[in-house]
């Protein structure tokens, strides 16, 4: 299937972008990677009469850290690539939290297209990048010819595949912190072929003083209809590292204890529950150990079978 017949606009620049946003309201969309709307408006689940291409507005494609050493930031413009975020050296610097759940992200061909800010845009619960938004604490800054507001994740995520924006709103940029001194982030998914949505994924910050665990936040992809972070601070505060093996079986019971999973034909909602469960237990252990993904010789592996799949 095609797309019903529709006109696209590629403004330049933002004051043009968003005169063409309030012009068109709800009958508009925009288009950045396209990574998830092409594929929405192919199968004609939805149907604007105007696409507005921000591709070549300048001033979205920014990328860079800011701030000192314990108050970094890491800005992503709404034209940034999932693939300059993730390979970016300094961004996995101040928080390797965010290249480490791209890896994830479907294929490197749809991730040098889609964007970040449009899968934040686009609110999935199975994706990877609104849910590291809410577990970092992350915010996105907005506009509109009204004016400009910055949203944090727990106010801009309302239901699946919905946010708090308005028709006439566009998301300008994605602000990310960076990892607190002392923590240890890591995130882990599981499919059943490489580049498919995620049956079940985990995101995790572990806080760490000398040899003993302070602190523990999870998000979760896939098992809630929302980002939703969960604080175990009371559970593993005063934990030893080398207590983690012990202390992941308590993590385990309440995260399968907090996810509320739907089942469908790819995994019931038990399974995806016992998915999570065995995901927490793995990368709290691995955390506590210090280890870094891309050195390990085992661990979660990624299926060599390649199947296509869209994201924003």
């Amino acid at each position: 299937m095609k797309p019903p017949p529709l006109r696209i606009h590629r403004p330049t620049t933002l004051e043009d972008t968003l005169d063409l946003l309030s012009e068109h309201s709800a009958a508009g969309k925009v288009l950045a990677g396209g990574q998830s709307l092409v594929p929405v408006l192919n199968m004609r689940l939805a149907a604007p009469s105007d696409l507005i291409d921000i591709t070549a507005v300048s001033g979205l494609d920014e990328l860079l850290v800011t701030g000192d050493d314990g108050q970094t930031e890491i800005i992503v413009g709404a034209r940034a690539t999932h693939r300059r975020v993730e390979r970016s050296a300094e961004i996995a610097a101040a928080n390797p939290l965010l290249g480490e759940a791209l890896r994830f992200v479907a294929h490197p061909a749809v991730r040098n297209r889609g964007t970040t800010v449009g899968s934040i845009a686009h609110a999935d619960p199975n994706g990877e990048m609104p849910m590291i938004l809410a577990l970092t604490g992350g915010r996105v800054d907005v506009r509109s010819t009204r004016g400009e507001r910055s949203l944090e994740a727990d106010e801009l995520n309302v239901g699946p595949l919905e946010t708090c924006l308005e028709a006439d709103e566009l998301i300008t940029r994605a602000v990310f912190p960076g990892l607190p001194a002392g923590a240890r982030a890591g995130f882990d998914e599981l499919a059943r072929r490489s580049g498919d949505y995620g049956l079940a994924g985990v995101g995790m910050i572990v806080d760490v003083d000398d040899d003993t665990v302070t602190g523990l936040r999870c998000g979760f992809i896939s098992v809630t209809d929302v980002p939703e972070i969960l604080n175990l601070d009371a559970l593993v505060s005063g934990t030893g590292l080398n207590d983690a093996p012990e202390a992941a079986d308590a993590v385990v019971d309440a995260v399968r204890n907090f996810i509320d999973p739907g089942g469908d034909i790819h995994a019931s909602a038990d399974y995806r529950r016992h998915l999570t469960g065995v995901l927490a237990s793995r990368l709290f252990r691995r955390l506590c150990r210090g280890e870094n993904p891309r050195k390990r010789a085992g661990g979660t592996r990624r299926p060599a079978t390649d199947t296509k799949r869209g994201r924003a």
